[in-house]
């Protein structure tokens, strides 16, 4: 008997957006062949998948404002920013669409008359495992350059954004071949049976999982990337403006819930006693005006955490930084409503290697840690085992670039949120936030094809 898969909304949890039986290794087996049988003639073709990734544009802007409302209901994502994440993937669409008849190789000057190239090729069907948070964002900027260099798409969605996940399959139905871009719903074993059968694997989740799907593509030989955890740091440095600030780490840190990999997990202010309580306390009244509600609602930006073990992780941590002798600056609890509602947290009085500050929570928490000078401050974001992204606050541009260049971080803002991404540039960490080749730009294209040399010898016949 089979197992079913059930997605439901975060902030209505009775209401069932989704429900479908998972898919066994067999069946994962039986699509992937069906994904290379349609490669076939999809990657023979630039011009050909450059006009369907458009068509897939077109079909997702048409549909933009559906999308947004599901993405919402299903993961509880604020509509404000479901509709920017809409608007960001048919971006990315585009960008693809292009970059599918850019230049593929290189010619090289041979050792004898002829030609020696290079020249980019399909893997053949790439294996995508995809998260909830960002269920539209994360699946087309992993399939997109896939596609656009010649592969076929096999998807594993997260089980909590099934419906997203079956919406985009529909739209890009309408413009590509058949059974070139499959979702295929399951749990651990559709997971691990696209390991098995696809050509190259990306993943993007929690760094405990990713780890195993690192192990299991390495021992199967594949190539594979993993985008895991963040537990992103921010350094308030003593001139930074005070205003701009605020509005930057308290959205950072709290806005969707703080349910984002980029979110601003710890807030480091560097000064005296005086200047620790002026940040901290503009800290606490920016978080206050973020006040948890109906995600569907214009002008909300905290929602509820996606699901009850989310909650009860977030209210777990919370007790176990009070018991370490933090002190709770603003929230603390849940909120008493229908949903999985979480007030957004500020913790101090907590030092940098406190489970708090090391660990990644996923949820409307952040601790603020007080440093004496800018040194301190880099020894203490630079502590954890993550390095996805950081930020640096300050007018002295300077000083602010120093700091910049001292983070052991994939990405790094200055004067700017954590979180946040640029859909051309590419995306990745350091230490366990990430493994293999970038996401997105042409990093992201580069790491869906392997490079074929082909030389083409002149022979030895003289011309007449």
């Amino acid at each position: 008997m089979s197992r079913v898969i059930t997605s439901t909304s975060p902030q209505k949890p009775s209401d069932v957006v989704l429900e479908t039986p998972a898919l066994t290794a067999p069946e994962v087996a039986a699509a992937v062949l069906r994904a290379r049988a349609a490669q076939k003639g999809w990657g023979e073709n630039a011009m050909a998948r450059a006009a369907a990734l458009r068509g897939c544009a077109e079909g997702l802007r048409a549909r933009s404002a559906e999308m947004a409302a599901l993405i919402t209901r299903e993961v509880g994502k604020p509509i404000v920013e479901a509709k920017g994440e809409v608007a960001r993937a048919i971006a990315i669409l585009d960008y693809n669409a292009q970059a599918a008849i850019d230049p593929i190789g290189t010619v090289i000057p041979p050792t004898t008359p002829g030609y020696l190239m290079a020249v980019r090729e399909p893997y053949g069907v790439a294996g995508l495992i995809t998260p909830w948070n960002f269920p539209i964002a994360i699946p087309v900027w992993k399939a997109a350059p896939a596609l656009a260099v010649g592969n076929a798409v096999v998807m594993k969605p997260s089980g909590m954004a099934i419906g997203v996940a079956k919406l985009i399959e529909e739209i890009f139905a309408q413009s590509l071949p058949k059974d070139l871009f499959q979702v295929l719903v399951g749990g651990a074993e559709c997971g691990q049976a696209i390991i098995e059968f696809a050509d190259v694997i990306s993943f993007t989740g929690s760094s405990e999982v990713g780890a195993q799907i690192v192990a299991q593509a390495a021992k199967c030989g594949k190539p594979v990337q993993a985008e895991m955890g963040g537990q992103n740091p921010a350094i308030v440095l003593p001139d930074a403006d005070l205003a701009l600030t605020v509005a930057h780490l308290s959205n950072a840190s709290m806005s969707y819930a703080g349910q984002k990999c980029t979110a601003t997990s710890r807030i480091i202010v560097v000064g005296d006693d005086a200047r620790y309580k002026e940040v901290t306390d503009a800290l606490v009244a920016g978080v206050e005006k973020l006040s948890p509600n109906d995600p569907a609602t214009e002008g909300v930006l905290v929602g509820p955490v996606i699901s009850d073990s989310a909650r009860a992780d977030v209210e777990n941590a919370a007790k176990g930084a009070v018991a370490r002798g933090g002190k709770v600056l603003i929230g603390g609890a849940p909120v008493d409503r229908d949903g999985w509602f979480y007030s957004p947290t500020l913790i101090a009085d907590l030092g940098p290697e406190d489970q708090l500050n090391q660990e990644e929570t996923f949820g409307p928490i952040a601790g603020v840690i007080r440093a004496k000078s800018v040194g301190e401050a880099i020894d203490s974001a630079n502590s954890v085992r993550f390095g996805l992204t950081g930020s640096v606050h300050g007018r002295d541009l300077e000083a602010t670039i120093r700091v910049a260049q001292s983070l052991k971080t994939g990405m790094v803002k200055v004067n700017a949120p954590t979180a946040g991404l640029d859909f051309h540039a590419p995306v990745g960490g350091t230490k366990d936030s990430s493994y293999g080749e970038r996401e997105q730009g042409k990093e992201g294209l580069a790491f869906y094809s392997f490079i074929r040399t082909i030389t083409l010898g002149a022979g030895s016949r003289r011309f007449e």
